[in-house]
């Protein structure tokens, strides 16, 4: 059986995504590492917000893991943080 991740992402990200323009999703390592570590999942379904699961809300892609990197990106605040950047190449959907 498989196990698939499920992660909400605000519209705009989803978007991207979805256009191929953004490749990896990030997430806060201090939170999001230790929910991570260990994860068997086989896949990843990404969701545009909360919104009713549709053909244009889903995207369900296999799940690569992630690696830990230092970003600065606005959505974080103007310091750099750690984050776990988790592929989510639309060219690798299922």
């Amino acid at each position: 059986m498989s196990k698939t991740l499920h992660l909400h992402l605000n519209y705009e990200y989803f978007d991207a995504i979805n256009r191929g323009e953004k490749t990896q999703e990030f997430r806060l390592a201090e939170k999001w590492e230790k929910k991570l570590e260990g994860v068997e999942s086989t896949h990843i379904r990404l969701y545009r917000g909360y919104q009713k699961v549709s053909d244009n809300t889903v995207i369900d892609l296999p799940y690569l893991g992630y690696e830990v990197i230092e970003i600065t990106h606005e959505h974080f605040g103007k310091l750099p943080v750690r984050v776990c950047a988790i592929p989510v190449g639309c060219n690798n959907k299922i």
